[in-house]
């Protein structure tokens, strides 16, 4: 289901949001805000007492952010998950100038490798 997406700057003044009400403004369904949930630690709604999730402004500029990320960028959870916590500005996958955007995305590949390689070594000398 389509739905449309606000920006930062259109995010009403309030509070909290409830997840239909988030739901509508970053344009996915409840169930991949749950999701993302569970992959983003930044990402912390409240519960009211009656259980639901209430969400505050700052929690709606990550969600557009981890969208931006996921489905404009073309990132993947883990590599959003690391722009997220390192707050790197993002980049573009397609850069104005360049002949092949493929050299683009194959250096982000690279970097993430290089960084799981890094990870594997560290265990090791554990």
């Amino acid at each position: 289901m389509k739905k449309t997406s606000f920006n930062a700057g259109q995010i009403p003044e309030k509070k909290y949001f409830r997840i239909g009400e988030v739901s509508k403004l970053v344009g996915v369904d409840p169930h991949v805000l749950r999701y993302w949930e569970t992959e983003f630690k930044n990402i912390r709604p409240h519960r009211a007492k009656s259980k639901q999730r209430l969400y505050r402004r700052n929690d709606v500029e990550n969600l557009l952010r981890i969208k931006i990320l996921l489905h404009d960028e073309g990132y993947t959870i883990s590599g959003a998950r690391k722009v997220m916590k390192t707050g790197k500005k993002t980049v573009p996958l397609q850069t104005p100038g360049k002949k092949e955007d493929g050299d683009w995305k194959l250096s982000v590949i690279k970097e993430e490798l290089l960084s799981i390689l890094q990870q594997c070594n560290q265990n090791e000398k554990k």
